[in-house]
């Protein structure tokens, strides 16, 4: 062999190998990109982007006309690389073996390795430029990606491996959307991101969770006094008030006070007036989703609705608003809630409500009290001991002391929580007396 040509077959070595490194590269930027950053830039117009859309859609045709030359370069390259290693040593083994090593190495870093490494970290923004070249190799070599996908459908048929969709492949879960917009960072604001994730747990989150305990309802006993009925709408904070007769448990309809309010104004306030006023009560089970009941509200034009069990016993009363607030936080309302200023003192502890919501609790205090119970902390406490605590009796629940300080007509009106010492664990409960 003449030595003229040894410059030459370096050179066509080393540019065999940029294009290896190319199409390793290729191969990385088009699966690690973003498809659905791919799909929006898709949206506004970008060529490359389409492109690169369309060919993801084949995965078998893009890995095809990929590899195809791909293996091409690399097989070219080891036979040149044989070459110059006869024509510089001989064809000793010992050559022939150093100079397959010296190939492999040479193939690994700047070949393979690099370009991957490179392709992973801009996939994004390569993939449309890429895309271009790639479409054009795809017409030009149709033929040959065509017959080599013959055999591979065949033999993934008989493996019974069947490729999956470009729509399933891509599809996301419910927890897959969540940790997306967990992972979001600085493309979507801390609160944006808050209520993106409190719309995830929707489904999993009932309207017991939210509502208003049955003992915490504001409503009118038409059996009271007419002095007293006349007070407690005098001092509603609410426009609609649920009317009682007699005991709890027998609903006579909601009253709009906006209604009450015009026929006051036209005949005076009677307590009897009342049961024409009231509109008719709406029920729902305890253990419907809030997503559902947020449709349901809305399609029968609905803003409250009492919660009952399974047996028809009345257990609590729910609004649109209780659900509006799970998804986006409390509004800034003239109604007073001492679950708003829960936080710890600086003795680590906190005098709470025995009605607090133990989601409120645990959201506001980084506790982890159970929530597959009871949904206050006065259901939590009597579940637990499985009686009416007195006064002054200490127990802890998920790592959490509590002191009992005050209870009145069979609950436990005020509790005294303490900062646990451990990482909460609700499934660690324990008894402890003073």
């Amino acid at each position: 062999m003449s030595e003229s040509l040894l410059p030459a077959q370096l050179a066509t070595l080393v540019l065999l190998l940029i294009f290896s490194g190319a199409f390793s590269m290729t191969e990385t930027v088009m699966m690690a990109a973003n498809r659905y950053k791919l799909r929006s830039r898709a949206a506004a117009g970008h060529t490359g982007a389409r492109l690169a859309l369309e060919l993801l859609a084949k995965t078998d045709r893009l890995l095809g006309v990929i590899l195809l030359f791909n293996n091409l370069i690399n097989i070219a390259a080891a036979t040149l690389s044989s070459v110059i290693t006869i024509h510089l040593f001989g064809e000793d083994r010992w050559a022939l073996g150093a100079g397959t090593v010296a190939l492999t190495f040479l193939i690994l870093v700047f070949s393979e390795i690099s370009p991957k490494v490179i392709g992973a970290h801009h996939a994004d923004r390569l993939a449309p430029i890429l895309s271009y070249p790639l479409t054009a190799l795809l017409k030009l070599s149709y033929f040959a990606v065509w017959f080599v996908n013959l055999f591979v459908a065949g033999l993934l048929s008989i493996l019974r491996l069947q490729p999956q969709s470009d729509a399933a492949a891509s599809s996301l879960s419910l927890e897959e959307l969540r940790a997306m917009v967990l992972e979001s960072g600085q493309y979507i604001p801390g609160k944006h991101r808050s209520i993106l994730v409190n719309i995830f747990d929707l489904e999993n989150i009932t309207v017991e969770d939210v509502m208003t305990a049955r003992g915490a309802i504001e409503s009118i006993d038409l059996s009271a006094p007419p002095e007293e009925i006349r007070r407690r709408i005098a001092t509603s904070y609410h426009t609609r008030l649920p009317v009682f007769e007699d005991d709890s448990e027998r609903v006579i309809g909601i009253l709009h006070l906006r209604r009450l309010l015009g026929h006051t104004l036209e005949e005076g306030f009677e307590p009897e007036a009342i049961r024409e006023l009231v509109g008719k009560p709406y029920f729902i089970p305890a253990d419907t989703p809030l997503y559902s009941q947020l449709q349901f509200f809305q399609e029968n034009h609905q803003r409250l609705a009492l919660v009952v069990d399974e047996y028809g016993e009345l257990l609590g009363l729910v609004t649109l608003e209780d659900i509006i607030e799970e998804l986006i936080g409390k509004f800034t309302t003239s109604v007073p809630d001492s679950g708003d200023r829960v936080c710890w003192g600086e003795d680590g502890s906190v005098l709470v409500d025995g009605s607090l919501n133990l989601r409120e609790l645990n959201r506001k205090l980084d506790l982890s009290l159970p929530l597959d119970g009871p949904k206050t902390l006065n259901g939590l406490i009597l579940e637990h001991l499985q009686d009416i605590p007195e006064g002054g009796l200490s127990l802890k629940i998920a790592d959490t002391p509590i002191e009992v300080v005050q209870t009145q007509d069979r609950r436990v009106r005020t509790v005294r929580l303490f900062r646990p010492q451990t990482r909460p664990d609700a499934s660690t409960h324990s008894l402890e007396h003073p």
